[in-house]
């Protein structure tokens, strides 16, 4: 896993709805199911020779591989358009050529800036963390409960913001059609920061949805107790709120914690609901490093996944 940072990462996720013919990606947990699949050969961070301690996808395009297309050819004959110009194109033949039940999309995975839970862990050192002070509210000079981003994590989504900026300006890079978020407050506000201030098609503007299910691996620790939805519907009333979500935090217990089993089926109910609904081909998610995890082991880092829809009976 990476090291702490606000990092990016990419992947492009096929998907396909097994089971009985759909004309549009829905999902019917009576007969069937949706199949997500990795695409390889696009993404730096899905190579073996990636360090994932020292890669930056400032220094690297995204991760976007320096290659070429089969699409190349005809659509820049001349060699004139961007490596992600170029790369959206072949999305979009992907996409035209998939069988019927079958699409792909681009994630676009980011982490929390630095939040005041992870300055206190560092401070004090992680087993005493871990065993008193994570299960504190706070202490004489910060609170951590639901933590906010600290200075340094303000800055690290400033640059992931002015590195958006530039990707837009000089690599054409297409943006997100569709935005979540975790609902914890350091989600809300990194996600903020990151995409204010940017040039956005007026059809897709930043308007995330705040998704439960997208927080971190619920724990007793105090600084995965959410807040309320009144809180986040005051302090970001440009955010949706998902249908369903409840006003006090339902899924937090002091001295608790859901098992790795738990987290990956959690995460994979809110991905099924995401890409049932998400509008358009790129996907903005802003989460934590325990859920990207999650979604790591469910095949959805730095890769082409492809999802389909299965019968229940696997058939």
């Amino acid at each position: 896993m990476f090291p702490f940072a606000l990092f990016a990462i990419c992947a492009l996720v096929s998907i396909c709805l097994v089971g009985p013919a759909h004309s549009t990606l829905t999902h019917d947990s009576q007969s069937s199911y949706i199949r997500f699949s990795t695409v390889t050969g696009f993404f730096l961070q899905d190579e073996a020779s990636t360090n994932a301690s020292t890669f930056s996808y400032i220094n690297t395009n995204f991760g976007l591989i320096n290659r070429s297309y089969v699409t190349d050819t005809t659509y820049d004959p001349r060699g004139k358009k961007t490596q992600w110009q170029r790369f959206a194109h072949q999305v979009f033949r992907l996409n035209h050529n998939a069988p019927r039940g079958t699409q792909y999309k681009l994630l676009y995975m980011g982490r929390h800036g630095e939040g005041y839970h992870n300055a206190a862990e560092s401070f004090y050192g992680t087993p005493a963390w871990n065993c008193y002070y994570s299960l504190l509210e706070g202490n004489a000079t910060v609170n951590w409960t639901d933590a906010r981003i600290t200075p340094e994590g303000v800055a690290q989504a400033q640059i992931a913001n002015t590195f958006w900026a530039s990707q837009i300006r000089n690599q054409k890079v297409p943006t997100p059609q569709s935005y979540y978020t975790s609902p914890l407050t350091r989600c809300l506000e990194t996600a903020n920061i990151t995409f204010s201030g940017l040039e956005l098609p007026s059809r897709h503007p930043f308007v995330p949805t705040v998704k439960e299910l997208l927080r971190e691996g619920i724990s007793g620790h105090t600084c995965d107790l959410r807040g309320s939805k009144s809180y986040i519907q005051s302090a970001f009333p440009s955010y949706k709120i998902e249908p369903g979500f409840t006003e006090t935090d339902q899924l937090w217990e002091a001295y608790h914690s859901e098992t790795p089993v738990d987290q990956d089926i959690r995460t994979k109910t809110v991905l099924d609901d995401i890409f049932s609904n998400a509008r358009g081909t790129y996907i903005s998610i802003t989460s934590h490093s325990g859920e990207i995890a999650s979604l790591l082991r469910g095949e959805l880092y730095p890769l082409l996944t492809r999802s389909s829809h299965r019968s229940s009976s696997g058939t």
